[in-house]
């Protein structure tokens, strides 16, 4: 890769942390979007796997990340999201980041639909929310159109998860970490 396209790659991953801070400014508004991305995301999900609408209005409850990341060998990403408790009706906001490594290259753009089977998961998901990951795949969006194989999974029977590729282009596998925790700032 030349100097040129590590020069744009880091102008976007800056341009994506500057736009985060600036809707940090404002609590109220940065929950608003982050419902409205969570909305847009179940959408997403029930266009691509419609039985999943059902799953999802059984299950205790749901979680809903946005991230933006850029891989080179080595990889990070960050971003914001909720976790919606149904029999509370309540939603905790919370932020995520991720690291990895491995043969992967590309810079994305995606949301993350978890789908919590059990309650005590959900909670323990919003007290202490590490999930260890490892990835592989293609994918390929733009404005939230293209092809994606990225594969969904389940953490043994108590939560499965759908990433979806808003926009970007990556390839490979890596191995990696996440880390969600508790916002503080949008939770008061």
């Amino acid at each position: 890769m030349n100097s040129k396209s590590l020069a744009l790659l880091a102008g976007l991953v800056l341009a994506a942390g500057f736009s985060q801070t600036v809707a940090a400014a404002d609590p109220a508004a940065e929950r608003t979007e982050i419902r409205k991305m969570c909305d847009g995301a179940l959408a997403t999900l029930y266009k691509a796997k419609p039985k999943l609408k059902s799953v999802v209005a059984k299950a205790p409850g749901y979680a809903c990340f946005s991230s933006f990341g850029v891989t080179l060998i080595v990889g990070g990403a960050g971003g914001k999201g909720l976790v919606h408790d149904k029999a509370a009706g309540k939603d905790t906001y919370m932020a995520m980041a991720q690291a990895s490594a491995g043969v992967e290259l590309g810079i994305k753009d995606y949301r993350e639909v978890i789908v919590f089977h059990k309650a005590e998961a959900m909670h323990k998901f919003i007290e202490s929310g590490w999930e260890a990951t490892a990835t592989g795949g293609a994918s390929a969006a733009a404005d939230g159109s293209g092809g994606t194989a990225e594969k969904g999974g389940n953490l043994s029977d108590t939560m499965t998860f759908y990433p979806m590729t808003k926009t970007g282009l990556s390839a490979g596998g890596s191995l990696g970490g996440r880390k969600y925790w508790k916002d503080k700032d949008l939770n008061q």
